[in-house]
């Protein structure tokens, strides 16, 4: 192989190894929005839940358990 080839395989390379810290940094910081959404999700359907259980005595009309 000549020289100036080395070096043209080696540039890709580096600009590949830079590429591919750049996804993985994104991939990260991904996986720590999903799980703090997730976390969010969580607590809300508690207070959701919670809500519907306070109020449940409240709704009028509402259909028999054998539905």
């Amino acid at each position: 192989m000549s020289e100036e080839r080395i070096n043209k395989i080696e540039i890709k390379l580096a600009y590949m190894e830079d590429f591919i810290n750049q996804i993985q940094q994104v991939c990260v910081e991904n996986s720590k929005t999903i799980e703090t959404l997730r976390a969010e999700n969580r607590l809300m359907a508690q207070k959701i839940k919670d809500m519907s259980e306070q109020m449940e005595g409240d709704i009028p009309n509402r259909r028999p358990p054998h539905y």
